[in-house]
């Protein structure tokens, strides 16, 4: 799993299971949306809990992995990157359009539900990172910014020095909270860029050096499934300790939280239990294609028109068997993803058009050849 097994290596195969991962994680973010922003995850503080429930929280555990999985192809794919403002600019604009033209949609349409359309909901729109619309890409438009720096001290690194670094890094914003049973003022559970910065490291390292139990083939689905049932395991034992005594209820879903240790092995062994996996034919193919449009899934359904308002449309809110929240599931997962990567492909062909016509204004071109020259001068470093 080392440079020698993913690193240096930029064919298909290897770009396909990466794709195939992004693919995985993003139906994985639906899931957690779907169980999350609606009633299917019982109070972890009441006394009761049906088999569905569980089953519920179990596959809450088994998902939660997906946005540090997320980073983790980030972090490994941008570590040889360079910065690029072109990049940038495009993926602000891609989110722009997201917030505004469906946040107006779902305010004008009346579908808004557990949000207020007042000053601060169209202030979210215009300015989705600064207001943290989408919490995710506001970290990883921080991080990007970062990446000038930490791209060229990571490529610089020894061993021994990054062994050090990322261990400083993961002791401080994830090994101390995953052990001290109390609340630390400064931790943000994982949803800052901070943290993100700690698995763009640990991805770096992997690329570059490798991971000896890992380099085994297997064992990072069995690092992934471990530590999902630890996860599971972990927050119903501190359920049962706040159920017995009535304390740690600021930390009963400690576990479930992304900078904890738990869900940052899993996602490290999910990791690398796709950068191990041959993907090749139809498949190779089909991801690669879809691949690059699954972020439009994440910007769609979690926008804030409709971030709490497509769970019902999908029938979450009539499952009351078991069978029925695997099927719900299935179809949540089926509909908002395939919706999510053709809207995607519609902005991309709208955006092609509109810049062939854009390329007719002088203005427009010398602002894209400035992006041009300006990606020429991280290029060159």
């Amino acid at each position: 799993m080392g440079n020698r097994d993913c690193g240096k290596e930029t064919g298909t195969k290897r770009m396909a299971n990466l794709e195939l991962l992004r693919c995985v994680a993003m139906m994985m973010v639906v899931v957690l949306h779907y169980l999350g922003k609606s009633s299917l995850l019982p109070d972890l503080t009441g006394p009761d809990m049906d088999s569905v429930g569980l089953a519920a929280w179990l596959l809450e555990c088994f998902c939660i992995v997906a946005v540090n999985a997320y980073m983790f192809i980030s972090g490994y794919l941008l570590c040889y990157s360079s910065f690029k403002p072109s990049r940038l600019a495009g993926l602000w604009f891609q989110v722009w359009i997201y917030s505004v033209a469906v946040g107006l949609l779902g305010a004008l349409t009346g579908v808004v539900a557990e949000t207020a359309v007042d000053i601060h909901y169209f202030l979210t729109l215009l300015f989705p990172i600064s207001m943290s619309h989408y919490w995710f890409l506001t970290a990883y438009v921080f991080l990007y910014l970062l990446l000038p720096f930490v791209g060229m001290a990571l490529r610089k690194m020894d061993r021994h020095q990054m062994q050090v670094a990322a261990g400083c890094l993961l002791l401080t914003f994830c090994v101390l909270k995953s052990v001290v049973p109390a609340r630390m003022e400064t931790d943000q559970r994982g949803l800052d860029c901070l943290w993100y910065l700690c698995v763009f490291v640990a991805a770096a390292y992997m690329r570059r050096f490798g991971v000896p139990f890992l380099e085994k083939k297997g064992r990072g689905v069995l690092l992934y499934v471990a530590g999902c049932l630890l996860v599971f395991a972990g927050t119903f034992g501190l359920r049962e300790i706040y159920l017995r005594t009535g304390s740690l209820e600021l930390i009963m879903k400690v576990c479930l939280e992304y900078n904890h240790i738990l869900p940052f092995l899993a996602a490290a062994g999910l990791f690398a239990a796709f950068c191990k996996m041959q993907v090749s034919g139809w498949l190779s193919k089909l991801v690669n294609r879809v691949g690059p449009y699954t972020l439009g899934v994440y910007l769609l359904h979690e926008n804030l028109g409709l971030r709490y308002t497509w769970q019902n449309w999908l029938g979450a809110d009539q499952i009351t068997s078991l069978w029925g929240l695997v099927l719900g599931v299935i179809l949540a997962v089926a509909c908002v993803f395939v919706c999510g990567v053709l809207a995607d492909m519609l902005r991309a062909l709208v955006m092609r058009e509109l810049d062939k016509g854009l390329g007719k204004i002088s203005v427009y071109r010398r602002w894209k050849g400035w992006l041009r020259k300006a990606d020429g001068w991280f290029a060159a470093e």
